[in-house]
């Protein structure tokens, strides 16, 4: 039996650019029950950048869209009690326990094929970013019965 999982919970991370050669990063997020990915670009990795980018997301999606995030223990996610004050559940992954957010690493390992490794990120096109973004989100997937994250993130958000 399917465990039901559901909507409004998003795992959190951030994708950097290589050691030394820039400050350049992106938030992503992944909706749990749609799989639905988002990557937004950051200046740096401070909470402060987080925490607007956390703002990006939340601001257009209705409230009972954003219950919960969870995310790893960077730096970066020390914004936390912010997010919380806005009535949303922040909870963190046990230490190097990746796969307690395995569909936001999956993602962001996809979206690694777009940007790889040494790729500066803060010189990546947005324009760009979200057409990719879209691509990821309208790949059927087995695990929604072969539907799209974009499909089934869009039924969700109606039922709201």
């Amino acid at each position: 039996m399917k465990k039901r999982i559901e909507f409004g919970h998003w795992e959190l991370d951030t994708v950097v650019s290589s050691r030394g050669k820039s400050k350049g990063c992106l938030a992503t997020f992944v909706e749990m029950k749609s799989r639905f990915y988002l990557a937004l670009p950051m200046k740096d990795r401070s909470k402060d950048s987080m925490f607007e980018a956390m703002n990006k997301l939340i601001n257009p999606l209705p409230k009972a869209a954003c219950k919960s995030f969870t995310s790893d223990r960077g730096k970066e996610f020390a914004c936390y009690k912010e997010i919380e004050k806005l009535g949303i559940d922040f909870y963190f992954a046990d230490p190097y326990s990746a796969w307690q957010r395995g569909s936001n690493e999956n993602s962001n390992g996809l979206l690694r094929e777009y940007y790889p490794k040494k790729t500066d990120l803060a010189k990546i096109d947005v324009e760009e970013l979200i057409k990719n973004t879209m691509e990821l989100n309208n790949r059927p997937r087995k695990c929604l019965d072969y539907q799209t994250p974009f499909d089934v993130f869009m039924h969700e958000l109606s039922l709201l």
